[in-house]
């Protein structure tokens, strides 16, 4: 019984070792990219270096301008809908493959079509405050 408790410990960690690869890989491409910018690359220092870049233009005014908050909304809703497109694609490939004679496709549905009335709901309710009014 100890045997057996042994060989599967080792085949359970030695599964890991390709996530540990690559996990050990990411940090030396990090650790390299950072290292070789820092020896090889300029290194100047002055006015014209130490300035806010605006994409070519002097920047004018000050950073701390206020934002309509139709913008955060806009966000937020650009969010609800792409995490729903994250959850249902998914749903979308496993639902079809479920066995027909279970009652599961049921419960499947109508997860999904209450996760669906959510999202409408939040589409309502932010076109009802003129999130998509953009005057």
């Amino acid at each position: 019984m100890t045997q057996s408790l042994v060989t599967l410990a080792k085949t359970d960690l030695s599964s890991y070792l390709p996530l540990v690869l690559i996990i050990i890989m990411a940090i030396g491409f990090a650790v390299t990219n950072l290292l070789a910018s820092a020896l090889l690359g300029p290194a100047r220092q002055g006015a014209v270096k130490n300035a806010t870049y605006e994409s070519g233009m002097a920047p004018i005014g000050t950073a701390r301008k206020r934002f309509n908050v139709r913008f955060y909304l806009i966000a937020m809703v650009f969010l609800v809908f792409d995490i729903e497109i994250i959850f249902l694609y998914p749903w979308a490939v496993t639902f079809p493959n479920l066995d027909q004679g279970l009652a599961d496709g049921g419960v499947w549905l109508g997860r999904i079509g209450f996760f669906m009335l959510t999202s409408v709901v939040a589409y309502i309710y932010g076109y009802k405050k003129g999130v998509f009014k953009f005057d």
